[in-house]
């Protein structure tokens, strides 16, 4: 069925944010691609929504609390509800699916796991490379956490957002 899309922008402490969904739930979070860290006040920087604010679906609305929460007051994430998604890739079964959720539910804040490990616990241990390309694919970033997945040998790995996004990410947790 076709959904009425809704965009927002977030000016968050790491840049702005591009958010889409609908009433049903989130399409995506783009992430900004980082050529430098931010400096001491622009990460202690409050987040503020810049574009989109009308008629904000509850999905939306969602996502902007959660986003700066995790944010602003880190702790505040574990009590808030996720928003529900609204994206092809986290309805159907598939492995990546499966991947993704599994690192949502079982990877808290301020924990890393190795992309074996990850996938170890979405039931198939020699895939670790098919993690890899899930974390590419994830059309949520930061809510599904693919910024705690990190090679065996503690180096942080890529990241959609950049090194530099994911390496800011792993420190604020």
């Amino acid at each position: 069925s076709q959904c009425k899309e809704k965009h927002v922008v977030l000016l968050s402490p790491v840049g702005k944010l591009k958010i889409s969904g609908c009433e049903i739930g989130l399409h995506e979070i783009k992430l900004p691609k980082m050529s430098m860290l931010p400096n001491g006040a622009e990460s202690s920087a409050a987040c503020k929504v810049c574009e989109g604010t009308e008629e904000m679906p509850e999905p939306l609305k969602q996502c902007l609390e959660w986003l700066c929460a995790y944010f602003c007051e880190p702790a505040r994430t574990a009590s808030l509800p996720v928003p529900a998604f609204h994206h092809p890739l986290l309805q159907r079964d598939s492995f990546t699916q499966r991947v993704l959720w599994t690192l949502l539910r079982d990877v808290k804040f301020g924990e890393a796991v190795s992309y074996k490990q990850l996938a170890d616990l979405a039931g198939n241990g020699r895939a670790a490379r098919a993690v890899g390309g899930a974390m590419r694919s994830n059309p949520i970033p930061i809510i599904i956490p693919c910024h705690r997945v990190i090679c065996s040998s503690g180096q942080s790995g890529n990241y959609g957002g950049g090194n530099l996004l994911k390496e800011w990410l792993l420190s604020h947790e």
